[in-house]
């Protein structure tokens, strides 16, 4: 008899030993003008900060670590897994004080500069223009490049497009690439126009920047975009409602394609907590943070829709994610950071509100892929493990391209000191291939919950679902334990006419595959 699993035995008990209040129905609303869910919602981030490039996703060539033109394979590997459709590079703050022609050419002739923004490090510029694009492919990913407004000129951006994207023998940009080694362009699509300018891009006024913005944006290409550029404005940290109200207001729709938002579950800016040791009440803080994205999407769109109610510019959610104090120890200047089953629990419901948002939301990017704040992948040295948001997000990956379901239920409340969180974040889509998929969250640290959907008007005939939940909310991968958090098959379904019935353990992430 095989040995029963410390995730088995966990369901078991809670599936015996915990009283459930009500069930919660959830039912399915199918609409002919569901939006289809981006796969761009499932993008990433990768900034020149601490050992997100270099030690994570750049070894050198000169590595024993495995690795393809420095790349670390295990990396890539991993990230391949989750069909990331698009990275952010190279910031983040770092952008705007980035020169991208002092990251091309021989890597002996690079200047080095100092990053002031994080940890006063030695930048040597190894990982440059080339190296970044290059891995993209290897991903088989698209690139979002952040073009320095902060420090930086239009001829520059303009240069680096025509660097990147015009054909061989154009102008002096694409020989020059040439002359290093590339012929055939990239053909970057996604331009970030200046990162944060209210803040480490430049500390500007939204009036400012909109200037900034539209004097940026005529030298990116020509004036019908025939490049079909996406040219992406620095927006709004958080609630600053007036940013967005002011770009809307004083951009032309025809020099923008989308607009940022940036958004961190933080329990408090001057005192983060700690990544693994936190208390109940940290969790809940850190929850309600997150479950904020709702209503900071819902008003930032409302916004967005009184001046462009054809949903012509899109919302791009560029930077979301848990951020804690850096793990003891480490350069405070590195963010890094353990990934816990709260963070599985950001990562959740965070993806279930931006698909249910699928209308306007058409890009997000977790920040950041690799040893910085939420990261999927962790590295030491040769070592490297999966966090249990790598797993969130490998679950996730159904979503992709596929058509939005609506839900309609009332969510359970989780309780904590008086104070209430809706326990439960569901979202849904159906895909081609005529599978319905349902992403369920609870973040109840205490509570399973029962729910019943109704999917009976999609005629399906099998359900099967797969579980990421743990002992503990602090549960943790290690590099000497590195499976400690992994997803299993759920088994403790009923399915009967259309109607799914199953209890959520206490902060789980549960998604349901049905088919014919």
């Amino acid at each position: 008899m095989k040995k029963p699993t410390l995730l088995w035995i966990i369901l078991v008990l809670w599936s015996a030993g915990t009283s459930f209040a009500q069930t919660t129905t959830i039912t399915a609303l199918p609409s002919e003008q569901a939006p289809e869910i981006s796969r761009h919602i499932y993008g990433h981030f990768a900034e020149h900060l601490g050992r997100c490039i270099y030690g994570g996703f750049y070894v050198g060539e000169d590595s024993k670590i495995p690795n393809t033109a420095g790349v670390r394979m295990d990396v890539v590997e991993a990230l391949r897994a989750l069909k990331i459709p698009n990275l952010r590079w190279p910031g983040g703050c770092f952008a705007d004080t980035y020169h991208w022609k002092d990251g091309i050419g021989p890597k002996s002739e690079r200047p080095s500069i100092l990053n002031i923004w994080w940890g006063n490090v030695r930048e040597d510029n190894s990982f440059g223009t080339h190296e970044f694009l290059n891995m993209c492919e290897l991903l088989g990913t698209e690139p979002y490049l952040s073009a320095n407004v902060g420090s930086g000129t239009p001829q520059e951006m303009a240069d680096w497009i025509k660097y990147t994207n015009h054909p061989a023998g154009s102008s002096p940009m694409p020989e020059l690439r040439e002359k290093n080694g590339r012929k055939e362009p990239w053909k970057v699509k996604f331009w970030g126009i200046g990162n944060e300018a209210w803040g480490c891009g430049g500390n500007m006024t939204p009036e400012y920047y909109s200037d900034v913005y539209r004097r940026f944006a005529t030298f990116t290409t020509d004036w019908r975009n025939s490049d079909g550029l996406v040219r992406i404005a620095s927006g709004a940290s958080s609630s600053d409602y007036n940013w967005t109200e002011v770009l809307m207001k004083n951009i032309p729709k025809n020099l923008i394609e989308a607009i940022a938002l940036h958004h961190y579950s933080v329990i408090d800016w001057e005192d983060k907590g700690p990544a693994t040791g936190f208390s109940e009440k940290q969790y809940f803080t850190t929850m309600q943070r997150a479950l904020q994205m709702e209503e900071l999407v819902t008003r930032h769109v409302a916004i967005m829709d009184k001046y462009d109610p054809g949903k012509r510019v899109a919302l791009f959610v560029d930077e979301w994610g848990g951020w804690y104090d850096v793990e003891p120890g480490t350069n405070p200047g590195f963010l890094f950071q353990q990934n816990t089953m709260r963070d599985a629990m950001i990562a959740g419901v965070t993806l279930n509100i931006f698909n249910n948002h699928a209308d306007r939301v058409k890009m997000a990017n977790l920040a950041q892929a690799v040893n910085v704040l939420q990261a999927v992948v962790l590295t030491d040295e040769e070592k490297m493990l999966l966090t249990p948001t790598y797993h969130v997000m490998k679950m996730y990956t159904v979503h992709h391209d596929a058509t939005l379901i609506p839900t309609a239920f009332v969510s359970p409340q989780y309780i904590y000191d008086n104070q209430v969180l809706p326990a439960v974040s569901v979202s849904a889509s159906r895909n081609a291939a005529g599978e319905v998929h349902v992403s369920l969250v609870n973040i109840d640290s205490q509570l399973a919950h029962k729910v019943e959907i109704d999917l009976s008007a999609y005629g399906l005939t099998r359900m099967s679902g797969e579980i990421l939940a743990a002992e503990s909310l602090q549960a943790h991968n290690t590099f000497e334990a590195s499976e400690t958090v992994v997803v299993a098959p759920y088994r403790d379904i009923t399915f009967n006419q259309g109607k799914v019935t199953l209890s959520l353990p206490p902060f789980s992430v549960l998604v349901l595959k049905g088919s014919n």
